[in-house]
């Protein structure tokens, strides 16, 4: 992990209790998020992901919750051969501006392990009970009567 100039004295990501999947990350700036509006929120960290895995970032379920800050492209990735500065995309759902300070916990990153594909075009494939039903063809929404 490499400190930026605008990252030196800040919180390295870090595991809030011993259970928990994702590292806190936070901001490495002062940003206020109007309404609808969405910023790259700097974190002042680069760092060397090893081959193999990616960094998936994912929103903080308080700020979701609390305030309607979120990751619009949850769960965002950082590939192994970035060396660019982390930076968080938020994007405030609420009503209301949002202050980020220097410091503020912003989202959790989580380390994950990435499996990659060889595709096999074929003319045809194999069936299965569900066919092309999609789009809430399995039920489970109540209101929708299934």
């Amino acid at each position: 992990m490499k400190i930026l100039p605008h990252g030196q004295g800040l919180d390295l990501p870090a595991y809030a209790t011993d259970g928990a999947a994702g590292m806190d990350v936070v901001s490495a700036e002062d940003v206020t998020l109007a309404p609808g509006a969405r910023h790259a929120v700097a974190t002042g960290l680069a760092m060397a992901i090893p081959p193999g895995f990616e960094i998936q970032v994912r929103p903080r379920s308080g700020l979701a919750l609390k305030h309607g800050i979120s990751v619009p492209n949850a769960p965002g990735t950082i590939d192994s051969d970035y060396r660019g500065e982390l930076k968080v995309i938020l994007i405030n759902h609420g009503a209301q501006p949002f202050e980020i300070l220097r410091g503020d916990r912003v989202a959790q990153l989580v380390l994950a392990p990435v499996t990659r594909a060889a595709w096999l075009p074929v003319q045809e494939l194999e069936s299965t009970e569900r066919g092309e039903g999609g789009f809430g063809s399995t039920g489970g929404v109540v209101a929708l009567g299934s």
